[in-house]
């Protein structure tokens, strides 16, 4: 027997049977019914709240209007959703079941009617791209290529941002999507990973580490490292080595750019510990390139703020990820540089 609340549909709606393995109604046949998607809504509110009065309130109707939409439904489906009574309301075993398929439903619906509009929504505009120095490496133009191959109406707006900020513009809302270096702390965003760049020491030529072919961050930290001079503590702690550094480390010198830093390299005044990427983009006269044997790689990402709804970013990100993914052995040549 099944339990007293629940009861058989009715007319044209088809049985609503018990269903004895799963303990629960399974509605078997639901003929000629044109439920609105309206109702479907506020019968889920009513579920979730299990109180008419505050349900609502949700919905911005009167509590009789509320009740007179469910009790409309439930005549439609010929289905009792809720036991009601002067102290609580509850679902039926019924009402459980069709409350979960409907979640479904509108979950469906509203993903559908997203897809719809961002299809027929032509994309446009400006694309507002924050890098910094070498972004992406040998990914980057094969990823512009390609978006704007997918994309030509949209003008890409390309920013090279200085070592002070690592967010390349995130952080101030000045970009809308970045090619950054992890670890930072730029709050709220979003990333995914291009490749993991190997950490370097940057010295002079007439260095005593310049003829290594590695060192460890033991010995490395007892130099005069640079030190992009940002207010990103996170980031500074990655690159001046803080986790290795002790009573007997060297000074920190601070420098606002590359150029800035490969100077200073050059004339012998400090060692930068940088990625393996300078190989490619710093290429002064009299540095030389030290691979670092005990230090974890800079990870490379493609960063975007939290929660940002832009179809124009979506479209970059997904074309960066397709790309990188396109491109397995120019990634791994990337990651084995140093």
């Amino acid at each position: 027997m099944p339990p007293a609340r629940g009861h058989h549909a009715r007319g044209d709606s088809g049985p609503s049977t018990w269903d004895a393995a799963r303990g629960r109604h399974r509605i078997t046949t639901i003929a000629r019914i044109d439920l609105h998607l309206r109702k479907l809504r506020y019968f889920l509110v009513v579920a979730e709240e299990l109180h008419f009065s505050r349900a609502a309130a949700r919905v911005f109707l009167t509590q009789q209007a509320l009740s007179r939409q469910i009790k409309e439904l439930e005549d439609e489906l010929g289905v009792q959703l809720f036991d009601r009574t002067t102290r609580r309301v509850s679902l039926t075993v019924a009402g459980e079941v069709f409350y979960e398929a409907s979640k479904g439903v509108i979950a469906s619906f509203d993903d559908a009617v997203a897809a719809a509009r961002r299809t027929t929504r032509a994309l446009s505009g400006k694309l507002r791209l924050g890098f910094i120095p070498a972004a992406a490496l040998e990914l980057t133009p094969l990823i512009i290529a390609a978006f704007q191959e997918a994309h030509p109406e949209v003008e890409v707006e390309m920013r090279e941002f200085p070592a002070i900020d690592p967010s390349a513009g995130l952080i101030t809302g000045a970009t809308d999507v970045a090619f950054i270096r992890l670890p930072q702390a730029t709050p709220r965003i979003e990333t995914e990973t291009m490749f993991l760049d190997p950490v370097i020491a940057m010295v002079a030529a007439g260095h005593p580490l310049a003829a290594r072919t590695s060192v460890p961050v033991a010995e490395l930290v007892r130099e005069t490292l640079t030190l992009s001079d940002t207010p990103d503590e996170v980031y500074k702690a990655f690159w001046s080595l803080a986790a290795a550094r002790d009573a007997t480390a060297g000074r920190l010198l601070p420098v606002v750019s590359v150029t800035e830093e490969a100077s200073l390299v050059a004339n012998g005044a400090a060692v930068a510990v940088t990625s393996s990427a300078a190989q490619s983009f710093v290429t002064l006269p009299g540095v030389r390139h030290v691979p670092i044997e005990d230090w974890p790689p800079s990870e490379v990402v493609v960063a975007w703020h939290e929660g940002e709804r832009s179809a124009l970013v979506a479209s970059f990100v997904r074309t960066a990820c397709e790309v990188r993914d396109a491109q397995p052995d120019l990634v791994r040549l990337l990651e084995r540089r140093a």
